[in-house]
């Protein structure tokens, strides 16, 4: 039997949520639908998606490559729907979009294959940039729209925002560290740790005020401004990394397994937006790009 968008559904809240628990309550159903649609979806794709453990669901290697076709598959629905609701099916006209590097990476290609497909005779053109020159843009109008991390806008009077999605941070740890086995991690409990900094955006900043309110720091072994290379340092047993989940990935390009911890205390979060100059009207082809990005986030 084919499997459904529904099983998909719960499959994506079960891998964001780490656990049955946890979809149920985001989906407002019981607990035994979201463990009879993932065993109905193993079933048909022969295949583990998630390893059971005492603490939540981790995602298996497949498990972790399904969801990306999960995801995709109902971005895809969404947009169709979008798509025929919309009047302007056959809009025509120019985007021009700005992003920070990091959004870049993990949510712009999924925003714009999505636009894209819905209003196909958009000329759309993107620059990567900081933030503060991105809003530099925005305000001199040369910029129709803004995907960023919000916490980096400096003049919210001069800006409108509309918040896409919340990425918690979360620690990063190598398969067989002594932390994987605790029943809970404080971030006091990285004392000692040899830390893997990211250098992006506001996440060094982060990173740097978390350290501050510790009474014993972490050791910094290694900057970096690449994930990859955070991945792979961390899965081969480098050292830790303190990161938001919008950036985690459980396998490194070597493929090396990389565990994730949530971590108690006062831990920031990353908030992915969109930002357009207050006052200024938007174009049909901007506020259908602000529409179909919030439908696609979503869906996530």
């Amino acid at each position: 039997m084919a499997f459904t968008l529904r099983q998909l559904q719960f499959f994506v809240a079960a891998a964001e949520q780490a656990s049955v628990s946890g979809a149920a309550r985001a989906l407002s159903i019981s607990q035994s639908s979201v463990t009879e649609a993932i065993q109905s979806l193993e079933d048909d794709l022969g295949v583990v998606l998630f390893e059971r453990r005492a603490r939540g669901l981790e995602l298996t290697h497949k498990g972790s490559l399904f969801l990306r076709h999960a995801s995709q598959i109902l971005g895809d629905v969404s947009t169709a729907r979008m798509a025929f609701r919309e009047e302007e099916g056959d809009l025509t006209g120019r985007l021009s979009l700005g992003v920070t590097s990091l959004v870049a990476g993990y949510v712009l290609s999924d925003l714009l294959s999505r636009f894209r497909r819905a209003f196909p005779r958009i000329d759309l053109s993107a620059v990567e940039d900081t933030a503060d020159y991105l809003q530099h843009l925005l305000i001199g109008g040369e910029l129709d729209v803004a995907v960023l991390l919000t916490s980096s806008i400096r003049d919210r009077a001069a800006m409108q925002v509309e918040s896409l999605l919340v990425s918690p941070y979360r620690l990063w740890l190598p398969t067989g560290h002594r932390l994987n086995a605790a029943e809970a991690i404080s971030l006091d409990d990285l004392a000692g740790e040899s830390l893997i900094a990211l250098t992006v955006d506001e996440i060094e900043e982060s990173t740097r005020q978390m350290m501050a309110a510790l009474s014993v720091r972490p050791e910094i072994a290694f900057r970096t401004r690449s994930v990859e290379a955070v991945r792979s340092l961390v899965a081969t047993g480098a050292g830790v990394a303190l990161l938001p989940t919008l950036v985690y990935r459980p396998w490194s390009l070597e493929g090396d397994r990389i565990e994730i911890r949530d971590v108690s205390g006062d831990l920031p979060s990353v908030q992915v937006g969109l930002v357009w100059r207050k006052g200024a009207p938007l174009s049909p082809v901007a506020r259908n790009f602000i529409r179909a990005a919030q439908g696609s986030v979503g869906d996530r």
